[in-house]
């Protein structure tokens, strides 16, 4: 697996009560940084899973907001930042499907305009919010911040035409916050395959056998895997910025 030295680094991680995001609290945390693990307020997972983590001796807490809401996504980066005491590495993970199941892309009428609003509130404004409220601490930092975006965002089939396009978006404003927050912060993404998670776990079963058949690993991704992109992204690559790199096991 994957490590890395982090003792003193600050750590903020939206979306982190389940899947990738809690993957990546969890390996952040026990590379030895402070962890912000942001979860929605009305989700116990987030506090369970903190205390969890705890009890393990892993440094976490917690850090609820909804980083679909412009004002509550600042008051929770600044509430993360007030107690880590400043912030080395923003993973910008919170994301939602809009549905428990992949929505064809020929059912337009499923694209309503609640759904579109609600899917780039959450998975495209939400990371330009919390990158935004970050930007002065992580310029004084020379900090990091990795976007968990898609493959469905590089042309590849996604669980709805508005998912695609919202991590579509977020590719591009990788490069872009890439561009505004540089020298002194680094901006990349990962752009994972199906991933077994809590969401894809009701997912049609011939949906993620054709997956696995087409992934030349033979398997789906497991959320740690993911993470350990994450850690490479945030203090590893150190001459890389703007980029998004795919994790999917070789799907071809």
């Amino acid at each position: 697996m994957l490590t890395a030295d982090l003792a003193g680094r600050r750590v903020l991680v939206t979306g982190g009560a389940s899947g990738i995001g809690l993957a990546t609290v969890e390996l952040l945390a026990s590379c030895g940084a402070r962890v912000a693990l942001n979860h929605l307020a009305a989700d116990p997972r987030g506090e369970a899973e903190c205390a969890r983590l705890r009890r393990q001796g892993l440094d976490v807490i917690a850090a609820p907001g909804d980083v679909a809401d412009p004002a509550g996504s600042a008051a929770l980066v600044q509430g993360a930042l007030d107690r880590l005491g400043g912030l080395d590495i923003l993973v910008n993970n919170a994301g939602m499907p809009g549905a428990p199941r992949p929505i064809a892309f020929a059912d337009l009428d499923a694209m309503t305009e609640e759904f579109w609003q609600s899917l780039l509130s959450t998975n495209l404004l939400g990371p330009f919010r919390c990158a935004r409220a970050a930007a002065p601490a992580l310029r004084a930092s020379r900090g990091a911040i990795v976007n968990t975006a898609s493959v469905a965002g590089l042309g590849l089939r996604g669980s709805s035409i508005a998912y695609s396009a919202s991590k579509a978006g977020l590719i591009n404003l990788t490069r872009s916050l890439a561009r505004a927050l540089a020298p002194e912060v680094r901006v990349n993404a990962v752009a994972p395959g199906l991933i077994e998670t809590p969401w894809t776990a009701s997912w049609p079963e011939d949906r993620k056998a054709g997956t696995v058949d087409r992934t030349l690993l033979h398997r789906l991704g497991r959320a740690g895997e993911i993470a350990q992109g994450i850690l490479f992204l945030a203090v590893g690559a150190t001459y890389m910025t703007g980029e998004t790199i795919v994790l999917d096991g070789g799907a071809a």
